[in-house]
């Protein structure tokens, strides 16, 4: 079977973000930035697919040069492939054109199953994956904890509010996973070394058949009116115990009246 992987390269979450104030997009320093954690996840999940059935696995991506970066993460985790969509018309690009980008890729790829990270962790809006499942017509199998594949057909827990539920779908299909589902691997200082001669495939927008008026800036249907920073005050209410036992019921009372108890 063949697996695709969606991943991305994002800002370091263990470091500030920064925002340009001009274009109000979120500042990517090649040298401060990594693989999303969340396809970490992803990746471990198309591995193990693939090493239980035999197969092919390919990750892809969207971004600017340093997105490399990213995808040899995953290679050297043990991924086959990459491609790279790489195009200064991509700058700007919303939920639908990154999915109409991704897309395009993966309607050439031809893969048994598409597997992407439940939200990426610089935007968190966890929309890609159901506008890919709604471009490549595919099913859609969302918030996976665990997941097999039987012949033709997918099943996965899904995780729920109050547990999981069992769901299936014919493959292709399209998979999205949560942390529950697999410890990700760490990679060999070997699988290092060899991520660097596996092929790495550079694409743009024109050879992907898409107009360049489709993606990026000039084809998104929403933009970022106003950036700013969010201020957080802590609310401190000290209660003094006399003795009397009268800071007990006080306690109680402001724990009712906030709804906590």
């Amino acid at each position: 079977m063949k697996v695709c992987v969606c991943v991305k390269h994002i800002p370091d979450p263990t470091m500030p973000m920064v925002v340009d104030s001009g274009t109000k997009r979120l500042v990517r320093d090649r040298g401060q930035s990594i693989l999303d954690p969340s396809d970490e996840f992803s990746v471990e999940t198309a591995l193990k697919l693939v090493e239980e059935h035999g197969g092919e696995t390919v990750a892809i991506t969207m971004g600017p040069d340093g997105a490399e970066d990213a995808l040899r993460r995953a290679m050297a985790m043990g991924i086959d492939r990459a491609t790279l969509i790489n195009d200064d018309a991509l700058a700007g690009s919303d939920v639908v054109s990154t999915a109409r980008a991704l897309a395009a890729v993966l309607k050439n790829e031809q893969p048994d199953l598409v597997i992407c990270a439940t939200e990426s962790t610089d935007a968190y809006t966890g929309m890609v994956p159901g506008t890919l499942a709604e471009l490549l017509d595919l099913p859609l199998v969302s918030f996976a904890r665990s997941v097999t594949v039987d012949g033709s057909s997918i099943s996965a827990q899904q995780d729920t509010e109050s547990g999981y539920r069992t769901v299936q779908a014919s493959l292709p299909a399209l998979l999205t996973v949560t942390a529950s589902i697999a410890e990700p691997r760490y990679p060999s200082f070997k699988g290092m070394m060899q991520a660097k001669k596996k092929q790495l495939e550079r694409i743009n927008v024109a050879a992907l058949g898409l107009d360049s008026a489709s993606v990026g800036e000039a084809g998104a249907r929403e933009k970022v009116l106003s950036v700013a920073q969010v201020h957080q005050e802590k609310q401190v209410r000290t209660v003094v115990d006399d003795g009397s036992g009268d800071s007990v019921v006080e306690i109680v009372a402001f724990l009712k009246s906030i709804q906590v108890v």
